[in-house]
């Protein structure tokens, strides 16, 4: 699970990979059969034994779309199941009908994709040898999850509560108080089916039943103090449309489809803790009954991924969008996979910031700066270096043509495409008695620390010539309007005695004549604050999370496109061609990350 660019240091820490291994050492799994498909008991009985030594799932609810907490759940699922030689389910946990659509259905599909993950295994009996997706839906086991209730209750271990759910809940008790039996607990078994079955054929209304476990009302563990397990909802359902008028609660249906799908390892975030005794003893339960297979699926939770300057909140996400603070999911301030995506960061810069978090029990707040490392980690060696101008001032080289021979001359350059890559190649570039130089490199007296350009210094332009700055003009305003200098002879870059003038100052620069115009975005952290979440958000945000700047490229981002290569903009940072706004044609770079942490600037 080490990134290339880790590839000779310690893993992080990954208590899970320590479970995996113990599972494997003494073959919890090892008799396991698959029948080729999720299924009950009878069906993987009568299968073919487990070709996949473990099983993971992915399994997010389509409400929403993917954020970087999701992808780290991505990264560990796939990973782990690769690392040991088993199989990784995407699984749609769809069991709320009014919040899913296929929209995201479609969207979880791309950024899983995207990061690099297929859910493919020969593993059917009926079909040796061909890889079969490996791809379901909760929906899908509906009527699996029906069949398990009405043995739950002729078992007496389920009731239909009439109880309302203001009565449920002030009768449940609290961490000191047990909680108080339902006057609907006592009835029969038969009683109880029939109710049940009247809840399914629609003849009672919404929230006036609920299907609950028959477990303990003085549990320690609140979620043990019978937890639901049906509510009515009449909703249409993005699968199986309206059908059903009743639905699973998400602490019955998980399990359920982990035993289904022979998930060997179930990970889940540490708020799920608390659920686990449930997760167990339904499985227990049903495995008594002979439904599901065993061993059936263990739960283990790690800590969630938090990152400052970061909220994942969905429904604040939300706001932010609705309200237009930001320019959709997609925005590359978001922390959604798609906005992270637009914004330049790769499938590789996130799996190695995710496998540098490490899997722990312990919470706590990762640094942003830590992901924009990983994304520099993974972008210096391959990104196509090139210059740009972000705050342009014209520099006019007044010995131009005494030296040159004619104003209008253009002298060629060539520079590395990535000093990393020697075998690479140069790209291509004039210098002529223009050139659009960054606003800052001048200064009128020379602060202490300042080698750039001032009167009577001399810099050389990058990959080009040296030259001594005599002066600039300024508007009445004092608004820097041209920089004026003269070109020191023979001091082109790479030439004979190109050395024997010695600079202290180096600056980036792009020639008047053939400079690209083109808008560059730069983008910080969405908020200020380090952990947002605890105030009033918009008091939170970072209002200057984006600024916008016209600027001036080499002429090799002429033919720059969005999905191509990263750039890194020598002294800025590192970035890629905006996706939206590739689609105008107007060439819009996204800065992705700064040449270093941006709070160091």
């Amino acid at each position: 699970m080490t990134s290339l660019v880790d590839k000779d240091s310690t893993k992080p820490s990954n208590f899970l990979r320590h479970v995996i291994e113990n599972d494997l050492k003494h073959g919890v799994y090892a008799a396991r059969k698959w029948g080729g498909s999720p299924g009950d008991s009878l069906h993987h009985a009568q299968g073919m034994q487990d070709p996949a030594k473990v099983r993971t799932r992915f399994p997010p609810e389509p409400n929403g779309y993917l954020h970087i907490g999701h992808a780290k759940s991505i990264w560990l699922n796939f990973e782990l199941a690769k690392e040991y030689g088993g199989v990784c389910h995407l699984r749609f946990d769809d069991t709320n009908p009014e919040k899913e659509e296929q929209e995201y259905v479609d969207g979880i599909r791309d950024a899983v994709k995207w990061l690099g993950y297929e859910t493919y295994l020969a593993d059917r009996p009926d079909a040796p040898g061909i890889a079969q997706p490996h791809e379901y839906f909760a929906s899908d086991y509906f009527d699996f999850m029906y069949r398990a209730a009405e043995y739950l209750i002729t078992a007496g271990l389920a009731y239909v509560d009439e109880q309302t759910p203001d009565q449920m809940r002030a009768t449940r008790g609290d961490f000191n108080t047990p909680g108080i039996d339902s006057p609907f607990r006592a009835r029969s078994p038969a009683e109880n089916l029939a109710y049940f079955r009247q809840m399914r054929d629609g003849e009672i209304e919404d929230g006036a039943a609920t299907l609950r476990a028959k477990i303990d009302m003085a549990n320690p563990n609140i979620n043990m103090r019978d937890p639901a397990l049906y509510r009515i909802r009449r909703a249409t359902h993005h699968n199986t449309g309206d059908m059903w008028c009743i639905y699973p609660m998400y602490t019955y249906a998980h399990p359920i489809e982990d035993a289904l799908e022979q998930i060997t390892h179930s990970i889940a975030t540490l708020e799920f803790e608390d659920q686990r005794p449930f997760y167990d003893w339904l499985l227990y339960r049903l495995a008594e009954g002979g439904l599901i297979a065993s061993p059936h699926p263990r739960q283990y939770e790690f800590a969630r991924l938090n990152v400052t300057h970061v909220i994942t909140s969905k429904r604040k996400l939300r706001q932010l969008v609705e309200d237009g603070h930001v320019d959709g999911w997609d925005d590359p301030r978001m922390p959604t996979i798609a906005g992270l995506r637009r914004r330049g960061y790769t499938p590789e810069a996130l799996k190695l910031f995710c496998e540098r978090s490490g899997v722990t029990k312990s919470g706590g707040w990762i640094d942003y700066a830590s992901l924009e490392a990983a994304l520099r980690d993974t972008l210096d060696p391959i990104a196509t270096r090139a210059m740009a101008v972000l705050d342009p001032v014209k520099l006019v080289i007044t010995n131009w043509a005494e030296l040159m021979g004619s104003d209008a001359l253009l002298d060629d350059c060539t520079a590395p495409v990535n000093p990393r890559d020697p075998e690479g190649g140069l790209r291509r570039f004039n210098i002529g008695r223009e050139v659009w130089i960054e606003r800052t490199d001048y200064e009128d007296v020379q602060p202490k620390g300042f080698f750039r350009l001032f009167p009577g210094n001399k810099v050389r332009l990058k990959y080009g010539h040296t030259i001594v700055c005599t002066g600039a003009t300024r508007d009445a305003g004092g608004k820097l309007v041209e920089v004026l200098a003269t070109l020191v002879p023979d001091t082109k870059s790479g030439t004979p005695g190109a050395d024997a003038v010695k600079v202290k100052g180096n600056i980036t620069w792009v020639a008047v004549a053939d400079a690209v115009p083109v808008e560059v975005r730069l983008y910080e952290r969405l908020f200020a604050t380090p952990q947002p979440g605890s105030g009033e958000m918009l008091d939170e945000l970072n209002r200057e999370s984006l600024v916008t700047c016209a600027a001036f490229a080499e002429p090799s981002l002429a033919v720059a496109k969005f999905g191509g290569a990263a750039f890194q903009f020598e002294r800025h940072g590192y970035f890629v061609v905006d996706a939206k706004a590739a689609d105008d044609g107007t060439l819009v770079f996204n800065r992705a990350a700064g040449m270093r942490d941006s709070r160091e600037k």
